[in-house]
């Protein structure tokens, strides 16, 4: 007659049998996301000749880069934009931050998820890019930290020039600006006329001279970002950490990046009201945090 002590070495068995097939498997799901990413990557090189870019700078051994992704309702554009930030030739992690989508992005996630390097936080409720922005800072381990919107509008490839002043030790914080090439990468004069209104301001008080403080890419180095607190749950993110970042002598410089912008009828989510509410940021943090 078996004895209890041999169920028992029975369960501990096909608990460890359960645990390891459980480990095969989502080491699978991972190798799976990551073929997946890798794949589309390689498509989007044969059909629209998007190129990965080279690096032309060196960095320290063990360094991270930690690319924050707040994410709402991008469909559309949310593989094809992972796709092309795991083609970034550096060391990296992915902090997808899905701000509570309702158009089948959070299924997308779902499937990339268990990839190495690929770590999805899914928010209950929406509360803005600020805030999503908020919860992915919180989550970072990286060296040097950018920010990336997941509508495309901006190139991935343009990470590269925004992390080297980092690396290189020449700023701890850098702006990609649309207004720095030599044509404006913004075809819209109402846009490009009230960047220039909020950007003019928030120099006014910062004391930077910045020609895009609107831009969506910045670079920072980790211990910035660990200095203060983000307050604002929506697109006063911009004008509230330009205005931390100066109060406290952070070395500040821009680069010239690319940049598509897309209309309302594509799912552009900046409005009027969000003009007027910039522009009290701007008072509110340049005068006190």
């Amino acid at each position: 007659m078996p004895l209890a002590a041999d169920f028992a070495d029975a369960d501990l068995e096909a608990t460890i049998i359960t645990e390891a097939a459980s480990s095969e498997s989502a080491i699978d799901r991972a190798n799976l996301a990551l073929e997946r990413l890798e794949g589309l990557a390689a498509l989007l090189a044969v059909e629209d000749g998007y190129e990965p870019v080279e690096r032309d700078f060196e960095v320290p051994r063990g360094f991270k880069l930690s690319v924050v992704i707040p994410v709402f309702n991008e469909e559309r554009t949310i593989q094809a934009l992972l796709a092309r930030v795991a083609a970034i030739p550096l060391p990296k992690e992915m902090i997808v931050v899905d701000d509570a989508s309702t158009d089948g992005t959070r299924e997308l996630l779902a499937q990339y998820e268990a990839a190495h390097d690929v770590h999805v936080i899914f928010k209950p409720q929406n509360e803005g890019k600020g805030a999503a922005l908020r919860t992915g800072f919180r989550r970072v381990t990286g060296d040097v930290v950018v920010v990336q919107d997941a509508d495309l509008e901006y190139d991935p490839r343009d990470i590269l020039p925004l992390v080297k002043p980092i690396v290189c030790g020449h700023a701890d914080v850098v702006y990609g600006s649309r207004y720095l090439a030599e044509q404006p990468q913004d075809a819209s004069r109402v846009h490009r006329l009230g960047n220039r209104l909020l950007t003019g301001a928030s120099n006014l008080l910062t004391g930077l001279a910045l020609t895009d403080m609107e831009t969506c890419y910045k670079a920072f180095r980790r211990d910035v970002l660990r200095g203060f607190e983000i307050q604002q749950n929506r697109f006063g993110f911009e004008p509230e950490v330009t205005a931390k970042i100066a109060r406290r002598k952070w070395r500040v410089s821009e680069v010239p990046i690319r940049y598509a912008a897309r209309s309302y009828a594509e799912g552009k989510k900046i409005g009027v009201s969000d003009l007027f509410s910039t522009l009290w940021c701007i008072f509110r943090y340049g005068l006190r945090d």
